[in-house]
């Protein structure tokens, strides 16, 4: 288990930006990033090098966050600061808030310790719905089936090999446990997609936004994107949606006095299907503890 060093304070940092200018979450050489940013403004307040931020999903160049979490160990009196959000914030480029600083409790990690990520992808499929204010919202050319789409979700919850909508990275598994998925159509006329997760692999929401897709324009069967879980490769006919209609909403974390056993759990490599009214059970799956590379 990491600890903060001695003298410091481990810090929650509960995050909102608009991706649109960012080439990410994580830190890149030359490259604007959400990370880049947060890191800089500390590095002012603290008048000494960034610390190391910690978060609980890298999004991907263009997605945007809603909920997303951090942490980062400050000094003692930095972290204990009341002022510590304001000034943070006054530091910050207009497209990234923190929306709220906390003391951390003993075990907190923000990776390591989340139990799910809940991401929404929305949608305007038609002129009345389309809002030129709205960077968070694809505006797509042809109407879609809400039936078909929700007729998609059911087969694809539970704990599969997503390879088919996964950018494969060397060592790591693509096994993850789908918690949630759902499409539904809001008064304003938008379609959104709601997904949640233990976690997800890269490029692995925005796959299954594109799968889904093609059965909402009636182009695929409404069984086609569980059947691509049969498949052990990435699936080329798979279109990977756009990122800018992709939001984190919220990272789930157990209760303070779990945080420890939790992180066990996750760096131990074991996976565990956290779906309410199913028996728990954990496997190994070669996994690279916590990973999180998300759209």
């Amino acid at each position: 288990m990491q600890h903060p060093a001695p003298g410091t304070l481990r810090v929650r940092l509960d995050l909102a930006y608009d991706g649109t200018g960012f080439a990410g979450w994580a830190a890149q050489p030359d490259r604007r990033t959400v990370q880049g940013a947060v890191e800089e403004a500390l590095a002012v307040l603290l008048r000494a090098d960034a610390p190391r931020l910690t978060v609980a999903g890298r999004t991907d160049a263009g997605v945007h966050a809603r909920g997303q979490v951090a942490h980062v160990d400050l000094p003692a009196d930095r972290a204990a600061d009341p002022l510590l959000l304001r000034r943070l914030n006054g530091l910050l480029p207009p497209d990234v808030r923190v929306r709220r600083t906390a003391l951390a409790a003993d075990g907190f990690d923000a990776r390591f310790s989340a139990l799910a990520r809940t991401y929404r992808y929305r949608l305007a499929d038609g002129p009345e719905a389309v809002d030129p204010l709205r960077r968070d919202v694809l505006d797509w050319p042809r109407p879609l089936d809400l039936a078909a789409l929700q007729a998609t979700a059911p087969a694809m919850l539970g704990e599969h090999d997503f390879a088919a909508y996964c950018k494969r990275r060397e060592g790591a598994s693509t096994v993850r446990a789908l918690l949630e998925l759902s499409w539904e159509r809001g008064v304003d006329g938008l379609l959104v997609m709601t997904i949640r997760a233990d976690a997800f692999c890269h490029s692995m929401v925005r796959s299954v936004v594109g799968a889904m897709l093609a059965v909402g324009e009636g182009r695929r069967a409404p069984a086609w994107p569980a059947g691509l879980l049969d498949r052990r490769e990435r699936a080329t006919d798979v279109a990977v949606a756009p990122p800018h209609g992709l939001t984190l909403e919220a990272v789930a974390y157990p209760p303070d006095d779990e945080l420890l056993s939790r992180q066990a759990v996750t760096r131990s490599g074991l996976r565990v299907l956290a779906v309410p009214g199913t028996p728990q059970a954990g496997s190994p799956t070669g996994t690279r503890p916590g990973e999180e590379l998300s759209d």
